[in-house]
């Protein structure tokens, strides 16, 4: 692993989960963790949905926009998270990967959305614990 750890989250639209992952990691670890998000299928745009529940807590990700899942971001990331992309993820020894396991917001409203919102939130808290040193100041805590 790299001084500076990456990762890589990826859903198949890279629109909801990913988003919203990579949002939480940028707001919780701040500049000391690299956060790339892609898609298999990327969406035209951001979940609506995803975007309003994240501004809830008061991180924006409405600006950003679905990006295309490359062998170059895998090989790039020291850990990738995988959302419900399958099989269209690349493996690269030497990688970590996960799947986690979690609801598709796609085409649910705000508040089917949030569960999925907060339990990503503790995933990547558990990720942040798992990648940087003890004791290492994160982000204060948003509600």
């Amino acid at each position: 692993m790299t001084a500076r750890p990456s990762v890589l989250f990826v859903c198949v639209h890279n629109a909801g989960r990913s988003q919203m992952a990579a949002g939480w990691l940028r707001e919780l670890a701040g500049d000391r963790i690299e956060v790339r998000s892609a898609g298999s299928a990327p969406a035209d745009s951001i979940n609506p949905a995803a975007a309003a529940a994240m501004a809830e807590v008061g991180i924006d990700i409405s600006h950003q926009s679905p990006k295309i899942l490359t062998p170059e971001s895998v090989q790039a990331s020291d850990v990738v998270i995988t959302m419900g992309c399958g099989d269209a993820c690349p493996i690269y020894p030497g990688k970590r990967y996960e799947d986690w396991k979690l609801a598709d917001p796609a085409g649910k409203g705000v508040d089917e959305v949030r569960p999925v919102r907060d339990e990503i939130r503790a995933r990547v808290e558990e990720l942040i614990a798992s990648l940087l040193p003890q004791g290492a100041p994160t982000a204060p805590a948003q509600n």
